[in-house]
């Protein structure tokens, strides 16, 4: 027995493809602006800047592709659809980070060890725009979530926005100490330094995120123990066994288990001690994908199926 997939009502990929499509124009006026900029000031941290926002933008371009591929039905080939393609995007994301990255690191030591004269005026200009244009993209990526679960795929595309304008201030209050002083120009490549600690950390949870759902990992907010009691709470529920939750995407999941029905239901009442199951499912856990496997005797399959885990492995 299992639930659908959709949840009714009007679906709301087509406005983020459009929301995400703006914030991806706005990173690559950035991105551009900013490469030329650093290279005329001399600025690493403008650059590092700008690899920030290069990631970003490959990472907005993840975004809209799920979002693109969300609209695509279903085939009998991939009878999932194409959530998991921005799982993969996500893999090559993180690992352009990491290279990125390390070349930031790297730069940033050089010019410490030998330091350049840096024009923060420019600076100043290029990363306050930089901050204001990251500011309006994610004010575009922005949504309310009422209703249900926060879409973590425009989440995550919002955060990344958030933290590039955050980024780019730094770059500014930068070069404006070196305005005002005409010293520190260490200020500059330590600014790079801080950046590059920023895109390392999105880089290892966007990578444990992805391996997480690609091992189809329990998710981590969703207890297995405590989804399996609710279950058995249900009138006529004896046990629930080979219990697995797994993601298709950031936002969609899909669950499967084997209940034990008491007595002897009629069809008609294990449809109906389906449909309860499925409707606590979806509201309590939110898991609109729910295959449930109806037993009035125990199976034992533990031993033909690798993956199947008994009652007791559900409880603490």
């Amino acid at each position: 027995m299992t639930a659908p997939t959709t949840p009714s009502g009007p679906r709301p990929e087509r406005s983020r493809a459009t929301r995400l499509k703006l914030a991806l124009v706005l990173n690559v006026v950035i991105v551009v602006a900013q490469l030329v900029a650093g290279v005329i000031a001399h600025s690493l941290g403008l650059l590092a800047d700008a690899g920030h926002n290069l990631t970003d933008m490959f990472a907005l371009a993840a975004s809209l592709l799920a979002v693109t591929w969300a609209l695509r039905a279903p085939t009998a080939r991939r009878s999932f659809g194409y959530h998991r393609g921005t799982i993969l995007a996500a893999l090559a994301n993180s690992a352009s980070i990491l290279a990125i990255t390390v070349f930031i690191v790297y730069e940033a030591v050089n010019r410490l060890l030998h330091p350049e004269p840096v024009r923060g005026g420019l600076v100043v200009v290029v990363a306050l725009g930089a901050t204001l244009v990251n500011g309006l993209a994610a004010m575009a990526l922005r949504e309310g979530h009422e209703g249900g679960r926060a879409d973590l795929n425009m989440r995550s595309a919002f955060l990344h926005m958030v933290g590039d304008a955050a980024a780019s201030a730094g770059v500014a209050a930068a070069g404006l100490v070196i305005v005002l002083t005409g010293r520190f120009f260490w200020l500059d490549p330590v600014a790079s330094l801080v950046i590059a600690v920023v895109i390392a950390a999105e880089a290892y949870k966007l990578l444990r995120q992805a391996v997480d759902v690609l091992l189809e990992s329990t998710p981590s907010d969703v207890d297995l123990v405590a989804l399996a009691a609710a279950i058995e709470e249900l009138p006529d529920v004896d046990e629930v066994h080979d219990l697995h939750v797994w993601s298709l995407s950031s936002d969609r999941r899909a669950l499967s288990a084997h209940v034990l029905i008491a007595g002897q239901p009629t069809l008609e009442d294990a449809q109906r001690l389906g449909n309860e199951a499925k409707a606590l499912i979806a509201e309590r856990f939110e898991i609109a994908h729910a295959t449930l496997e109806l037993e009035c005797e125990a199976c034992h399959d533990g031993v033909a199926d690798p993956c199947a885990m008994d009652a007791p492995a559900l409880r603490p």
